[in-house]
């Protein structure tokens, strides 16, 4: 539902995420809502180093694999849970920055989980004032963190020092 109604606003999911096992995880069922066609076609971009390499690590394992990403893999004839036509993974400054002037709807997952550093910042800094986007939270976040704050839904944010009035829808 958050992705359709962003999509529908034209606007982009921002989705803070730990680098190791939840962005797999989400990458994986937006993999699937994109296979059986319970999500719009829209550009899915992972923004964080490390969660590409550690995406990496994951796909070297097939054989860790659950019986249940075998199955849809068989079904949908999909390589592996982690790859099809809409996501990038993104490991240069220059392409994280040109994420920030995407004109079409887009999911972007980046580090850190709690939005406390890494790359999520810049994301959170240029699309939290656009009512058309959504701050998708999905993981726990600790006291005192940019996480928790918009969990609890401030009204504005601290970001790189400066005051962000939060006009993105956030969901948890």
């Amino acid at each position: 539902d958050v992705i359709n109604q962003t999509a529908r606003r034209r606007g982009k999911v921002i989705v803070p995420a730990f680098a190791v096992g939840r962005t797999q995880e989400l990458v994986y069922e937006i993999n699937q809502l994109d296979a059986r066609g319970d999500i719009p076609r829209v550009s899915v971009f992972v923004d964080s180093p490390l969660a590409v390499e550690a995406t990496d690590v994951f796909r070297m394992h097939p054989e860790e694999w659950s019986e249940t990403v075998r199955d849809f893999l068989a079904q949908d004839g999909r390589r592996n849970p982690f790859d099809y036509a809409q996501i990038e993974y993104v490991r240069e400054v220059r392409r994280s920055k040109q994420l920030n002037h995407l004109p079409d709807p887009a999911i972007i997952i980046s580090a850190s989980g709690m939005a406390e550093s890494g790359r999520i910042l810049h994301h959170l800094k240029n699309h939290i004032e656009d009512p058309d986007n959504t701050v998708l939270i999905v993981s726990f976040q600790a006291e005192n963190t940019l996480g928790r704050r918009l969990t609890e839904r401030a009204r504005r944010v601290r970001i790189f020092g400066e005051e962000y009035d939060v006009r993105a829808r956030v969901e948890t």
